[in-house]
């Protein structure tokens, strides 16, 4: 048996991409201690599930598709740079995500069920919806002053909304230059 290193997502739209690597580009020279993530991979990560056994993957897309059966497609807006654990002293440095129909983290919720049931450990904390752009190299690390400051500027930014009519089972392949995703199976909100 072979393990595939997987996780659930929503895929970000282009506009989107585009104007949060705007905003990445202008925080990246403020502190070296973060890596920043690949535009090429940003998601909303809805679950990580780490290793999963590749024979568990049939069951893994019938649990998301129990779920997403009774969601239709919803809004979400992207708004505001922020931190966790805080922004005084970030991490993790992330686009706010803003859920006005609450479908997203309905669906995170039905997840989280589905999955324990099928033996995935469920996740501690409620979830916070995100678009993670970089976290410190270091968890000892935190944001320096200058990148504090300019998370500050960019708090009430606007980035853009989308519909969101998909969900992604994907497979993380980690080599040197950092990981690479590939999408394991699409399934579609209706």
């Amino acid at each position: 048996m072979q393990t595939i290193r997987s996780f659930i997502s929503i895929p970000v739209p282009p506009a989107v991409t585009s104007a949060a690597g705007k905003i990445m580009k202008r925080l990246k020279p403020l502190d070296d201690s973060f890596k920043w993530v690949p535009i090429d991979n940003f998601h909303l990560t809805l679950k990580f599930l780490g290793e999963v056994d590749n024979v568990e993957v049939p069951a893994v897309c019938k649990a998301i598709r129990r779920v997403t059966d009774d969601i239709e497609p919803f809004e979400l807006g992207f708004a505001g740079i922020g931190g966790f654990p805080n922004a005084e002293k970030p991490r993790v440095v992330f686009i706010g995500v803003d859920d006005p129909t609450g479908n997203l983290v309905q669906l995170v919720a039905g997840l989280e069920k589905q999955l324990a049931d099928l033996g995935f450990k469920p996740e501690p904390r409620d979830y916070t919806p995100h678009l993670t752009l970089g976290r410190t190299r270091s968890n000892s690390r935190r944001g320096g002053d200058a990148l504090v400051d300019a998370m500050q500027d960019l708090a009430d930014i606007g980035l853009g909304e989308m519909v969101v009519d998909e969900v992604h089972l994907m497979a993380s392949f980690l080599d040197k230059t950092g990981p690479t995703y590939q999408v394991m199976d699409t399934i579609e909100l209706e």
